[in-house]
């Protein structure tokens, strides 16, 4: 298994160009938020308490920060902490708002890979997705990374 630091050299070798990456810090977060709302709204099959707070995004989520704490503790609860703040953001979105998340959300997640593609047509490389699929995951971290370097935590 790649280490995370394997897995950041590679993704970075297609995002070097300042307006890629910048494009990046935008489309990559929001692009993670619009796959939970995407997901929000499909009724679940089955209920596990009276009150249920169990969605498919909450679900899937389980095995991606998995993943995320394989590669790097500090990684993991990072990644975690905003799984958080993404689903505070959309429930709070459905208190305020009357248009569906899942709507918003694939407008959002169309605009955000129009963005993407122009960033790497800029960049003169193709996603690194498009060389393994497990690049989808290693994008919101790589970007967590620099987070976390700049508030200098290892990871």
């Amino acid at each position: 298994m790649k280490t995370i630091h394997q897995w950041f050299a590679e993704y970075g070798v297609s995002h070097q160009n300042p307006t890629n990456k910048l494009i990046h810090w935008f489309a990559v977060p929001t692009i993670y938020f619009t796959v939970f709302g995407l997901l929000w709204q499909i009724p679940m099959p089955f209920t596990l308490f009276a009150e249920q707070q169990i969605t498919w995004p909450l679900l899937l989520a389980m095995p991606v920060l998995g993943f995320y704490f394989s590669l790097s503790f500090a990684i993991g609860l990072a990644m975690t902490l905003f799984t958080a703040l993404v689903v505070m953001l959309i429930r709070a979105y459905e208190q305020h708002f009357s248009m569906d998340i899942w709507l918003v959300s694939l407008l959002l997640f169309s605009v955000m890979w129009v963005f993407q593609f122009i960033g790497h047509k800029i960049e003169g490389k193709k996603p690194s997705f498009f060389q393994d699929l497990q690049f989808l995951l290693i994008g919101p971290a790589w970007l967590m990374g620099f987070i976390l370097q700049k508030l200098k935590i290892h990871y």
